[in-house]
């Protein structure tokens, strides 16, 4: 069931033709950006994978990925829920070297989101990754990075702003506050985690939340990590304070990557160790591939949050059902 709702009294500042103009200068002012502050290319990227490379993002190792047969090579293969492994193998096979990497246009299918004004079937994003050596395996540049990725977002904005005068009212905070999901669970013990996502956010404005994916002192994860990606213990949630919704916008998801230890542990700790035999694992055990760090960061997310827009619908052409689309209406919000 959707869970969408329409702020009261809520009116885009923008009207259709505008949106579509901005949604193009987001994507562009945004790419080359935070291709500058990262020092990346830009590549084309697979639509869809071989499930027996192992190369397709697990997610929450729950989510169904879309998959379909293809007769002319005697095989089914999967649309991508996302790039995170893949890109590491490209890094790999493009010959990319410390300090630099690679960034593409993400687009994938989700088919049991759950509905509502931030996620829809049709995810696409900025999927980026950059080669690191072991001094960078910390959390003071991953913070630094997280802090350039700001400084584009906040950027951007002020260009859209110089555009169209009307979106003056949008504030982001550069200043970003980090914070562990072990403190947001010490200091908000009762709350759920999406609930400590929304009080930090609302007190911050911008925070990263690190440490996603490993158990909290509760014994519970504050939330699921694929045990073959990120490194839990230096990743972490980009998320933003909407004010048009007056609740937390997770803009990205990041973090420097597991090494041959880390996945082996994590691994075991997500009880995933058939994975050990796949391809892309088998490299990543036999230190093969190398060190990264990097990243999702949502297309239509960054459209909502600096055009000040209710609903992903706004900024994205998707699906939705019927009682989505009937909320939305009789809000006056026109879904693409």
């Amino acid at each position: 069931m959707a869970k969408t709702w329409i702020p009261q009294g809520y009116t885009s500042a923008l009207g259709l033709y505008d949106t579509q103009k901005a949604i193009g200068q987001v994507k562009q002012i945004f790419q080359i950006k935070l291709c500058a502050a990262l020092h990346l290319k830009r590549v084309t990227a697979p639509l869809f994978v071989d499930p027996a490379t192992g190369l397709n993002d697990n997610l929450n190792g729950v989510e169904r990925p879309v998959d379909f047969d293809i007769p002319s090579v005697h095989q089914h293969a999967e649309v991508v829920h996302s790039l995170a492994k893949w890109k590491r193998m490209a890094l790999k096979q493009y010959d990319f070297y410390v300090g630099n990497g690679l960034v593409t246009d993400m687009n994938a299918i989700r088919r049991d989101e759950e509905l509502d004004n931030l996620h829809s079937v049709y995810v696409d994003q900025w999927d980026w990754e950059k080669v690191i050596d072991e001094s960078m395996r910390n959390t003071d540049y991953l913070k630094d990075t997280v802090n350039r990725i700001v400084g584009a977002v906040c950027g951007t904005l002020d260009e859209l702003k110089w555009q169209f005068p009307r979106l003056e009212h949008i504030e982001l905070k550069r200043e970003v506050t980090f914070l562990t999901t072990q403190q947001l669970e010490d200091e908000y013990p009762d709350l759920s985690p999406k609930e400590r996502e929304n009080e930090a956010a609302r007190k911050y404005k911008t925070i990263f939340l690190m440490q996603i994916g490993d158990l909290l002192k509760s014994g519970q994860r504050h939330d699921g990590r694929a045990p073959d990606y990120d490194d839990w213990s230096l990743n972490g949630d980009l998320i933003f304070w909407h004010d048009t919704l007056g609740q937390a916008l997770e803009l990205s998801s990041m973090g420097i990557r597991v090494n041959a230890q880390s996945l082996a542990e994590q691994l075991t700790k997500a009880g995933c160790e058939d994975r050990r035999e796949l391809p892309f694992h088998q490299m990543l055990l036999n230190n093969e591939l190398p060190l990264t760090i990097g990243g999702g960061i949502g297309q239509s997310r960054l459209c909502m949050l600096l055009l000040g827009k209710a609903h992903v619908g706004e900024v994205q052409v998707s699906l939705w059902d019927q009682e989505t689309v009937k909320t939305c209406a009789e809000a006056g919000v026109v879904l693409l």
